[in-house]
């Protein structure tokens, strides 16, 4: 499980305090995909960051009782001066898996062909957005965590193996997905939350979601 304790987040934008949570408290068990609707700039990626524990709360307790992922489409870990294959097989060490078995996970499913064996920082967004997304899938986690601001791959024969692998993944584990678009949780999603002025409002269903989502749009 997943689990959010009183806990509190805000920035200095310089002329104002922007307030992520306040005081939040939610549950996410294993098995119950969660959606969370969330409008531009509330800081979707900010608190799907304090999921995996790229970002800390300024107050209050995360608790994690399971696997969680990274972030989709974070780069963290990735050397750009380093090919996709050379990446890949130094993520296989952090994670205790095969190199060989990643190495040729990612290259199947990227089909990114002779740039696979080329620096990622020639990649462009879209390039980038297929490998992050393969490593993310070749990793076993059993709670997925999705940020709709991060980039998306715009190659049709990856978006399908992709997506057929990760209908595939959440037969036995879980997602989470933030996004300010209702049409993207409700794909992979039952129960929903709304983030709005730094409050999480639970929800059984995502028509209560929207409801409550759309009133205040």
């Amino acid at each position: 499980m997943l689990e959010f304790v009183n806990v509190s987040k805000s920035f200095w934008t310089g002329t104002q305090r922007k307030v992520i949570l306040d005081r939040a408290s939610f549950r996410v068990e294993l098995g119950n995909s969660l959606g969370i609707l969330a409008p531009n700039g509330t800081g979707k990626t900010t608190l799907i960051n304090m999921m995996c524990g790229l970002e800390k709360p300024d107050e209050g307790e995360i608790r994690r009782g399971c696997r969680i992922s990274f972030p989709l489409g974070f780069m963290g870990g990735i050397n750009n001066k380093h090919s996709a294959r050379e990446n890949a097989r130094y993520i296989a060490q952090l994670y205790g898996l095969d190199p060989d078995y990643l190495e040729a996970y990612c290259r199947w499913l990227c089909g990114l062909e002779e740039y696979f064996d080329r620096p990622v920082g020639v990649y462009s967004s879209g390039m980038r957005a297929r490998f992050t997304f393969a490593l993310l899938l070749a990793l076993d986690f059993d709670i997925y965590l999705i940020d709709e601001g991060m980039p998306s791959a715009s190659d049709v024969e990856f978006n399908r193996k992709a997506g057929s692998v990760l209908r595939q993944r959440l037969e036995s584990s879980t997602v989470i997905i933030v996004s300010h678009q209702p049409e993207t949780i409700e794909k992979f999603c039952r129960s929903a939350a709304v983030l709005r002025d730094g409050k999480l409002y639970m929800f059984d269903t995502l028509d209560e979601a929207k409801a409550l989502y759309d009133y205040h749009a």
